[in-house]
């Protein structure tokens, strides 16, 4: 999945936290968000108090779509999207979730749904 393909995805499956997302959706996406909030930023900086407010209002509005997609990547790496909570833990938490966000997805389908990347070899555990 390109650039542009997940970072629409990120913004149209916003409340979906079923089935599964690759690596590179995930990673697209949070680039596409970061470059956005970037220029956001900017904007923000320009306008002053009104634009921070304008600025954390983005912020919450993009929260459930962030949790939508880490609970899907979780998914693919055959964790349940609760394993999100781990980040509560200071540091360690949040290594351990990078981890799992950067490993590589079971191939073929698991107990979330087909393999995102098409592959279908594997078989239901």
């Amino acid at each position: 999945m390109g650039f542009v393909e997940a970072t629409k995805s990120f913004f149209t499956r916003y409340t979906d936290f079923s089935g599964r997302s690759s690596r590179s959706e995930y990673w697209w996406a949070y680039l596409g968000v970061m470059l956005i909030f970037f220029v956001l930023g900017f904007v923000a900086g320009l306008l002053g108090d009104v634009g921070m407010i304008i600025l954390g209002i983005a912020y919450l509005g993009i929260l459930v779509p962030s949790i939508g997609i880490g609970v899907r990547r979780l998914h693919d790496v055959d964790k349940s999207g609760w394993m999100m909570l781990i980040a509560l833990i200071p540091i360690l938490g949040s290594l351990y979730l990078l981890y799992l966000f950067v490993t590589k997805g079971t191939t073929g389908p698991n107990r979330f749904g087909p393999d995102p990347l098409g592959s279908d070899t594997a078989v239901f555990n």
